[in-house]
């Protein structure tokens, strides 16, 4: 329980749900622990858990041409998640791994939509995380088409500088959808 008290601190501040709620979502929740680079799903698996980062750095990637391409990046109380997979029943085309030591909650979909029904003010708190994880993924896209590569990297820095300072700069330089070499001449420039 101790390993979700900050997770469930974050819940209450975005939408307060009721001790019965509370209950039976903890009664769900799995901690996992996951070394360095260790794979959470495997690209070709079907989603069917909804993870939270408790600690660590958590990412999802996708292959293309052989090269690893950086779609999104978790942080401590960040849903990570293949929701094209969950929501739709087949399999991805993307991975969910630790870039660092880390400890995630997984929560059984089928069984947390199952409570739905029961607890409306989760059902609300799914929601208001799911909407937000969807702005921001809309938001990495609009940063892509209306951003220099330039812009996109200052833009992180303000937003995520630990991002930075933790995680390799090849899946930086992916997810700013730029090459590593842009990414150091850049750098280099701020300097």
């Amino acid at each position: 329980m101790n390993s979700l008290k900050p997770l469930f601190s974050f819940f209450q501040k975005l939408q307060p749900i009721s001790t019965q709620a509370r209950s039976d979502l903890i009664e769900l929740c799995t901690v996992i622990e996951y070394d360095k680079n260790e794979e959470i799903q495997a690209i070709g698996a079907t989603c069917k858990t909804i993870y939270f980062m408790v600690s660590g750095i958590g990412r999802i990637f996708y292959l293309k041409g052989g090269v690893e391409v950086t779609e999104y990046f978790a942080f401590p109380n960040d849903l990570i998640v293949r929701a094209e997979s969950l929501f739709t029943k087949s399999p991805s085309n993307k991975a969910i791994q630790a870039l660092e030591q880390s400890k995630v909650v997984a929560i059984p979909a089928a069984a947390l939509f199952g409570l739905f029904d029961e607890h409306h003010d989760l059902e609300r708190l799914f929601r208001l995380l799911i909407q937000n994880a969807f702005v921001e993924t809309l938001r990495r896209l609009e940063n892509i088409q209306f951003l220099t590569a330039e812009e996109r990297y200052e833009k992180l820095l303000e937003e995520k500088p630990e991002l930075i300072h933790k995680i390799p700069l090849k899946h930086v330089a992916s997810f700013l959808g730029i090459t590593q070499v842009s990414l150091s001449r850049i750098r280099g420039q701020k300097r």
